[in-house]
């Protein structure tokens, strides 16, 4: 793929693996960043962690029982349900339980960089119709 500047899904793709970097999750930062449909609005933003006022790290070191809000609900939560053909960027593709808020919060296309361990969300996502892109072509451009 020959790109004469940086594309707008991986200026949000960078920012979601930006703020991943925000995460206090011992095992896997996330960054999600939802936009508006022709990408012009930033409407929410997220990484995965533990609830606002309560400590900076895990509950449990045990995989699946960390405690955190998975930064897809956090960015969901501040981007605004009713919103129509909302596009999301997450680092990591959503689990099943995040892949069905997604389609609850009206979002019609998700990129993700990695895939999670469960590709479940992925199906849900598609069996809904959301458009599902892995986006990682231009990863190493413009570093």
């Amino acid at each position: 793929m020959t790109v004469d500047r940086i594309p707008l899904e991986e200026v949000f793709m960078r920012m979601a693996e930006e703020l991943a970097k925000r995460s206090t999750c011992a095992r896997n930062q996330v960054g999600t960043v939802i936009t508006n449909a022709d990408l012009t609005q930033v409407l929410g933003i997220g990484y995965n962690g533990n609830a606002k006022g309560l400590p900076n790290s895990c509950d449990s070191q045990e995989p699946g029982k960390c405690g955190c809000l998975h930064s897809e609900l956090n960015a969901l939560v501040k981007a605004g349900a009713m919103t129509p053909g909302k596009t999301m960027f997450v680092t990591v593709s959503p689990c099943v339980m995040c892949a069905k808020m997604t389609v609850n919060s009206n979002v019609e296309r998700v990129f993700y960089r990695e895939a999670y361990r469960e590709p479940s969300g992925l199906d849900v996502l598609r069996q809904a119709g959301i458009e599902v892109n892995r986006y990682d072509q231009l990863r190493d451009h413009w570093r």
